[in-house]
């Protein structure tokens, strides 16, 4: 295990979609435990692959919000999700604020699903489906997205995004996103 550099926005990279994984070998456990290590060293509740620098659809939470796991981020195991997709929305969206650890020192508001369905393969291998509700809902969302190479900064309102780039807090996005779609 050990702590890997968090790729920081314009990186290309955190604008690519990820690739399945095909199978959950000694690889990707390394992987895994490189993602809840790292998250854990920056205080963080979530992180995905991409934002190490691998392109394998794998993400890890440590949220502790409504409908987390008891004792969850209190030295209980990370959850793992690999390959996961939302195969169900319940609930009203809600207006959740947002940071990530790829886009330092930006904020902003963004409408998600308040409890979703998801289906993925954990540490082993094995198949499952949970559902979640607030805070592990919102931060598994994120996830997601970013193994889909979107930021949640793409979610903000026009007015917030422009004017998080007047202030240079998104500068290099446009060269970043021409040069990830070549």
């Amino acid at each position: 295990m050990s702590v890997r550099p968090v790729l920081v926005h314009p990186d290309p990279m955190l604008r690519r979609a990820c690739d399945p994984v095909t199978a959950v070998d000694a690889d990707v456990a390394r992987l895994i435990d490189d993602l809840i290590e790292t998250m854990r060293a920056h205080g963080a509740i979530g992180l995905s692959a991409p934002q190490i620098g691998d392109l394998r659809r794998v993400a890890v939470l440590e949220a502790a919000g409504e409908g987390a796991a008891e004792g969850a981020g209190q030295g209980n195991p990370a959850r793992v999700f690999v390959d996961p997709q939302v195969v169900a929305k319940r609930g009203a969206w809600g207006l959740v604020q947002e940071s990530c650890l790829s886009v330092p020192g930006v904020k902003g508001n963004v409408l998600r699903d308040t409890r979703v369905r998801v289906r993925a393969l954990d540490r082993e291998g094995a198949p499952f489906e949970v559902e979640l509700a607030g805070m592990d809902a919102v931060c598994v969302q994120h996830e997601i997205d970013h193994l889909a190479g979107v930021l949640f900064v793409d979610r903000l309102s026009v007015f917030r995004r422009l004017a998080l780039r007047a202030r240079g807090a998104l500068a290099g996005e446009r060269r970043a996103a021409a040069v990830a779609r070549s």
